[in-house]
């Protein structure tokens, strides 16, 4: 009886479906079906009760499940701990993150990466959406802003700071506003989450946690863009004022394409404390290959 083979049993009861676990182990959804009905004559019960719609666990499946989750975790943790006297992972390690952040902080890093690690495969699940990482089977998570509540271990991975810019363009038709009050008599391009499409906040770059400092302007504009790129495309092309983080902006500031309208002032949308997170699953052992990415990262940031 292969460890691989009762991961997939454990998986698929997580999941309740073939093929999201194929997806997950890079099999085909026929390879996982296999592997299950090999498990159960092997054992001589059936785990599934299977039709064309859904995939339900027998009550052997759910007593037999209840009894190896747990020796199928710490034979993992097992091959973990060999591992870490060599010093090089073997598997794969899942890792999600936004798809900006992504693209521009995280993509750059990973050649570095196989070259410490080369016997390691990582998928990397580039999205917006908050996915979880549990179901997932997700070993590291990007998340952006404040976090709320969870079980979960989250590491402070750097600052995200934005900046309000608009294209000289832009600027030369509807004039350069002189006081953070006059954004809200112009177009201004939009994100749509909360906070950020109806109201800017700005102060003095000195004036830390001095909330009677705050400046709040209330913004408005007929187009929302849920992807930072494109935002900034528009923002280049005259079309409005945007709000960007300094990241995703820096070529367009440095060659002028994109002015920083109050290069003085802190801007943001929310909190001025924006942080992103390293946040994976807490567990009593750390496999080693979720070590090595965080402690790679941060010694990156």
């Amino acid at each position: 009886m292969e460890l691989s083979t009762l991961r997939l049993f454990t998986d698929v009861m997580h999941r309740r479906n073939f093929a999201a676990v194929a997806r997950d182990h890079g099999l085909a959804p026929s390879s996982v079906s296999r592997s299950i009905a090999a498990l159960e004559e092997e054992l001589g019960i059936k785990l599934f009760q299977r039709s064309t719609r859904q995939l339900e666990p027998t009550e052997a499946g759910v007593d037999y499940f209840d009894r190896i989750e747990v020796l199928v975790d710490q034979l993992e943790q097992a091959q973990y701990l060999t591992q870490q006297w060599n010093g090089q992972p073997k598997g794969t390690l899942r890792i999600t993150m936004p798809v900006t952040f992504g693209q521009i902080a995280i993509v750059p890093l990973l050649p570095e990466f196989k070259q410490h690690y080369p016997d390691l495969t990582v998928e990397v699940l580039m999205t917006d959406a908050i996915v979880d990482l549990v179901a997932e089977r997700i070993d590291i998570a990007i998340r952006l802003g404040s976090l709320p509540d969870s079980k979960f271990i989250a590491k402070r991975l750097c600052s995200i700071e934005f900046v309000a810019c608009a294209s000289p363009n832009y600027l030369s038709q509807k004039g350069h506003p002189k006081t953070p009050q006059q954004i809200q008599n112009h177009e201004c391009i939009l994100w749509p989450l909360p906070g950020f499409s109806t109201h800017w906040n700005f102060r003095e770059s000195k004036s830390r946690n001095k909330k009677q400092d705050i400046i709040d302007v209330p913004v408005q504009g007929h187009y929302r863009i849920s992807n930072s790129h494109a935002l900034k495309q528009c923002a280049v092309a005259g079309m409005g004022i945007a709000l960007l983080t300094k990241m995703v902006a820096k070529k367009e500031l440095d060659d002028g394409s994109l002015i920083n309208l109050f290069p003085e002032l802190d801007v943001s949308a929310t909190d001025f404390d924006n942080p992103a997170w390293l946040v994976y699953p807490s567990r009593d052992y750390l496999p080693l290959k979720v070590k090595l990415m965080v402690d790679f990262l941060q010694e990156k940031f």
